[in-house]
């Protein structure tokens, strides 16, 4: 009776993983046409941004430089952000016992604070130039 038992719990402990192992395969290949889908998605509106920067500016290079300028615009915030944060750290949590550590701090935050204004103002310069001397 007892092997009866075991052999019935094992029976279904053995179905229950085939039976997740086949969801698992089908879930990875419903996963893997729908990450495609968007991958094709993602790409369509990039290439349509880079069309709008081409048409906005008149020339490939222009339009092509426009956007990724825009493109560092955007992301150079929240690095920037993460840097400001990790010089505070160093220099009022870790500089208050060393002072090399405060000075470490203070010039992170410059050059955080120096790096996103430039990336926040290079477009606007890009775009002034580019509109306004250009012709």
């Amino acid at each position: 009776m007892k092997k009866i038992f075991l052999i019935s719990i094992l029976m279904t402990i053995l179905f229950m993983m085939l039976g997740t192992t086949i969801l698992a395969v089908e879930q990875k290949n419903t996963l893997e046409t729908e990450t495609a889908s968007e991958l094709m998605e993602i790409k369509e509106e990039v290439k349509t941004e880079k069309d709008e920067y081409t048409r906005k500016y008149g020339s490939e290079s222009y339009g092509m430089t426009a956007f990724i300028l825009n493109k560092i615009r955007i992301y150079s915030i929240p690095l920037c952000f993460i840097g400001i944060a990790v010089g505070a750290l160093y220099q009022y949590v870790l500089g208050t016992r060393r002072l090399d550590m405060k000075q470490r701090g203070f010039a992170l935050i410059v050059s955080f604070i120096t790096i996103l204004v430039i990336c926040q103002v290079l477009p606007l310069i890009f775009a002034i130039v580019v509109k306004g001397w250009r012709g």
